[in-house]
């Protein structure tokens, strides 16, 4: 039995009553298969911890993958989402809002842009980008075949649009035939970026990456790599659009990802964390290359007064209870812990990488150990964790997290690949 099956096994057995066969069976009768999900319920949580149906007890590292950045149940988000369901929960984007404007202007003191559109997800939120990044290149450089660079390794949504944009094959298959005007980069290659430059010289329109790749295995960014992005757009007057999707609000330590790389964008996406787990996204742009007008993007639920109004009290209370620099002191904590772990196990993991609370465990290749099996034993011992790829576990628990929910994670990582 492989190392994956056997541990899945053991998870199975140990959590088997968490949920019936029969809750089960009803619930893969009526959802699509779309995921491949552990067998557990979780029923609640609170802070950096959850409770299956059972009433066992996990330290949650996944946070809805980096979207739960208050934790759960965090009594600044319950009083927003009880003042504003009782006030006014939707409302048609013909109208004015309070909520809107107040976290667009957030949003806008706190970062380079000048104007932000809100949708419901990271991947509508590149989708907007990717939209107002060909309605530029046809309005302001005369492109009429505009392309966009990507990276391999990329991850950008699983719309028709941002699934072309990923620089990942695996997520095309069977999806074609594929939107057009995209093509791809070696993420952190300068040789490689100036030669696509030169090749698409009369089409390429703007250039789009995130500044650390995180389903393409937490890899960060390069500065001096960042640098000569920001210099090519800068000199061909096309846009760089950055996907902060899972890397901003505060998680690389920073506000935003951009700012460990020391450049700011034309454009940049939101969502996840922006929304501590009630869903929302966005998308922002300086005044330079905001050239939408009413009409030309819409959503009917973005920006609604109840996200909104959620969003700003994360956005408020990562502020005032000082939570990037917790998820610098944290993140810095955690890989100095995983780095131990890795000289222990050199034979299993080959190095740790990552900024803030967003980090891999990268496994070595020649491994028998993949990403999944770590995940499963880590549930097995009450720890919750996801993989980023086949063979990098990623640890993104919610910003508030403590030095003791730390050590408590490393203590079962430890255990988890002294199993093997």
């Amino acid at each position: 039995m492989s190392p994956t099956l056997e541990l899945q096994s053991q998870v199975d057995t140990q959590v088997a009553s968490s949920v019936t066969s029969d809750a089960i069976a009803e619930f893969d009768q009526y959802v699509m298969s779309t995921y491949a999900r552990f067998p557990i319920a979780l029923e609640r949580g609170e802070g950096c911890r959850v409770w299956d149906s059972t009433g066992k007890e996990y330290l949650d590292f996944v946070a809805g993958i980096a979207t739960c950045t208050l934790g759960h149940a965090h009594p600044a988000m319950v009083k927003a989402v009880t003042d504003q369901i009782q006030t006014l929960h939707h409302a048609s984007n013909l109208f004015y809002f309070a909520p809107q404007g107040q976290l667009a202007k957030w949003l806008v003191q706190n970062s380079c842009a000048d104007k932000a559109f809100f949708c419901n997800s990271g991947a509508e939120a590149n989708e907007g980008a990717i939209k107002l990044a060909r309605k530029y290149a046809h309005t302001k450089l005369g492109i009429e075949n505009p392309l966009i660079l990507t990276a391999n390794a990329s991850f950008h949504g699983r719309t028709l649009a941002t699934v072309t944009a990923t620089g990942q094959p695996k997520y095309h298959k069977n999806f074609a035939p594929l939107v057009q005007g995209f093509d791809y980069i070696q993420y952190n290659d300068i040789a490689d970026l100036e030669a696509a430059v030169e090749k698409y010289s009369d089409r390429l329109c703007a250039i789009m990456l995130e500044p650390l790749q995180g389903e393409g295995g937490v890899n960060p960014g390069d500065r001096a790599y960042f640098a000569r992005v920001r210099e090519i757009c800068d000199e061909k007057k096309i846009l760089l659009i950055i996907d902060e999707v899972q890397v901003g609000m505060g998680r690389s330590g920073m506000l935003w990802g951009y700012e460990n790389l020391g450049i700011q964008p034309d454009i940049f996406t939101s969502a996840k964390g922006l929304g501590g787990g009630i869903p929302i996204g966005a998308m922002m742009c300086k005044s330079s290359c905001d050239v939408f007008v009413a009409g030309d993007h819409a959503s009917t639920f973005g920006g609604n007064p109840f996200a909104c109004a959620v969003a700003l009290s994360v956005c408020n209370t990562m502020v005032k209870d000082n939570l990037i620099a917790n998820a610098r002191d944290r993140g810095q904590q955690l890989r100095t812990g995983l780095q131990a772990i890795c000289d222990r196990y050199p034979q299993h993991i080959a190095l740790v990488r990552g900024w803030g609370l967003i980090d891999g465990l990268v496994l070595q290749e020649s491994s028998k150990i993949q990403a999944r099996d770590i995940v499963a034993a880590g549930i097995a011992r009450g720890l919750l964790l996801v993989p980023a790829g086949v063979k990098v576990v990623r640890f993104v628990p919610p910003l508030i997290v403590s030095a003791a929910e730390v050590d408590q994670a490393l203590a079962i990582v430890e255990q988890a690949i002294a199993s093997f």
